[in-house]
């Protein structure tokens, strides 16, 4: 995969991030690669701290899921619509965070 493809593939689900993990252009998509992981691993974490653990819990946590949830679908497709363009530009609030060097 070229480096744009790789990029978007990214950002769909976990198996589309090991896919361009290991079949795609790792060099040129690295920072998207890097981005859709971030946003991956807050996303499931959000899932079950939020919506699994504490909405039973308490529930007015589930609220404050849905809303951090919202957060990560904004971020999602902005990083999303940033690797279609070819652009490098970091999501808000955890862009900063790299994980893959």
């Amino acid at each position: 995969m070229d480096t744009k493809t790789t990029s978007w593939v990214a950002y769909l689900t976990w198996i589309g991030f090991i896919v361009a993990m290991c079949t795609g252009d790792k060099e040129g998509a690295k920072f998207h690669l890097n981005q859709a992981l971030v946003i991956h691993i807050f996303n499931t974490g959000i899932a079950l701290v939020f919506n699994v653990a504490l909405g039973f819990v308490l529930p007015f946590m589930g609220i404050i899921g849905w809303l951090a949830n919202l957060f990560i679908l904004v971020c999602w497709i902005l990083g999303l619509i940033a690797a279609i363009n070819q652009e490098e530009k970091e999501v808000p609030l955890i862009g900063e965070i790299k994980i893959l060097k």
